[in-house]
């Protein structure tokens, strides 16, 4: 049978991550901490979970992520985020795939968790994330933030049952919080790779962002918070870009 290593970075994390430790038990082999140095109890509560604690300077999502699935023990890899958790469905799933492991990489359905209300539309469900991948033939790729695990040209990849439990966001203003961090990682992100963002580039792809996710992908069955998510998510997009054509001016 093959043995698994769990991955997680955190960084103030102590309302999520003893749910995401006991989610392990009797998953994961080892279980491999990398955490940004931490001023709550985050790691108080990691080693009464018996991981491997390692503190390390965060430089980006993913490559934070890459540092420590060049830690693990073991070819085979789980990798999760601090504020998610197996649920049984998905602990069943993955239990059956150690004692017959077929594919190169298996694909979950994630399940957000939006201010106490679990999200089935607005682009959040499924939202397929693989999280478990044989390491010789994948590791984090593209930009430093919604990083996404690359698989080698022709690996074998499916998806299973069971969703992965993501607590997205406690509050509406944690959302606002947040995107605005974001904003300005995927921005600097993109100049880096050289996008460009026209005069109304912006406006463009919060239209169309917001028009996609609760018309399209059916943002109004999930209410008022569906309507708020979508909304939120448009205008992350519209600020990405306008600091995106904000570093383009200052280089001109």
């Amino acid at each position: 049978m093959p043995q698994i290593s769990a991955i997680i970075i955190t960084f103030n994390v102590e309302a999520f991550i003893e749910r995401c430790l006991v989610s392990l038990t009797g998953i994961a082999d080892e279980i491999i901490v990398v955490d940004s140095f931490s001023t709550d109890s985050t790691q108080e509560i990691c080693k009464k979970h018996n991981v491997r604690f390692i503190t390390h300077d965060f430089n980006g999502y993913r490559d934070q992520k890459n540092y420590a699935l060049s830690l693990a023990s073991y070819q085979y890899v789980l990798s999760l985020d601090a504020d998610e958790a197996l649920s049984e469905e998905l602990k069943k799933s993955i239990l059956a795939i150690k004692e017959n492991w077929k594919y190169d990489g298996y694909l979950f359905n994630r399940l957000n968790n939006y201010c106490g209300q679990w999200i089935h539309h607005c682009k959040w469900y499924p939202d397929k994330q693989l999280r478990l991948f044989d390491s010789k033939k994948g590791k984090w790729g593209g930009f430093n933030i919604h990083e996404k695990v690359m698989m080698e040209k022709g690996s074998k990849v499916r998806r299973v049952k069971g969703d992965l439990l993501h607590w997205a966001y406690s509050s509406h203003e944690d959302h606002i919080e947040k995107i605005k961090k974001y904003s300005t990682i995927g921005a600097a992100e993109y100049y880096k790779a050289g996008r460009k963002a026209g005069p109304f580039t912006a406006v463009i792809h919060f239209l169309w962002s917001f028009f996609r996710s609760f018309i399209l992908q059916r943002g109004f069955l999930d209410g008022h918070n569906g309507y708020l998510i979508c909304s939120i998510t448009a205008y992350s997009s519209y600020l990405k870009y306008i600091k995106l054509r904000e570093l383009q001016k200052k280089e001109s």
